[in-house]
């Protein structure tokens, strides 16, 4: 569904990303695993079109998205949820939804109710501020208006963080759901290594900026753990 080929990426003079090769099958949940400062959430902004690449390609879809804006990313199917879920917290829970629709192509402008089915405590609180809800909800209302747009890719960065165990395993229940399910395709930054292993199928581990091992799930072999991802 992506694929990305010799991307490169620099903050100021400082090479960040390092001629990476990364492919996204359809349908899937692929896990970018790495240890902080690596380069995970650059690589998801990359992807996303919140940073200009500096060289390299992205397709997604059989389409070259390399040099496309953000919003025309969202209108060809790619969600996004970043890494502090970034909510509009002076928004309501159906504004903070509502926001992502215009991307949709299909011109629908209500909010789908499977959303709501997923994440039931939204519809209770629809009408209550985002900042109002606690970080498990902040969570869950970043998810569903990533959905809102019908994303064919959700990208997922850091989704466990700050949350609270229960939600913890809700959120990866609900990802499972929308993969086995719905058919999405799920591009997951994660550190917990059992969330990742129970929620993903696929690892790529980035270490200094540089993909250093990818595989099936069942491969993230122990020597790779304590290697590229023990503090």
């Amino acid at each position: 569904m992506l694929a990305i080929s010799n991307l490169n990426q620099y903050y100021g003079e400082s090479h960040t990303l390092w001629d990476l090769e990364v492919e996204v099958p359809a349908g899937e949940c692929t896990c970018v695993m790495g240890r902080n400062g690596v380069g995970k959430t650059t690589l998801m902004q990359c992807i996303m079109g919140l940073l200009p690449l500096r060289g390299g390609s992205m397709d997604f879809l059989g389409r070259d998205i390399a040099k496309l804006p953000a919003e025309r990313r969202a209108e060809l199917g790619i969600g996004y949820v970043p890494q502090g879920r970034q909510i509009f917290p002076l928004l309501t829970v159906q504004e903070n939804l509502e926001i992502g629709l215009p991307a949709r192509t299909d011109g629908r402008r209500e909010i789908p109710a499977y959303i709501f089915d997923l994440f039931p405590v939204l519809k209770d609180m629809l009408r209550r501020r985002g900042g109002d809800l606690s970080g498990g909800q902040q969570q869950q209302l970043a998810i569903g208006r990533a959905l809102v747009i019908d994303p064919k890719l959700l990208i997922l960065d850091e989704p466990t963080e700050g949350i609270q165990p229960n939600i913890v395993h809700e959120i990866g229940d609900i990802i499972r759901k929308l993969i086995d399910d719905l058919g999405l395709t799920v591009l997951l930054v994660e550190q917990k290594l059992p969330f990742a292993k129970r929620v993903a199928d696929r690892f790529v581990i980035l270490d200094r900026g540089r993909l250093v091992a990818a595989g099936p799930m069942p491969e993230l072999s122990d020597e790779l753990v304590k290697q590229y991802l023990t503090v």
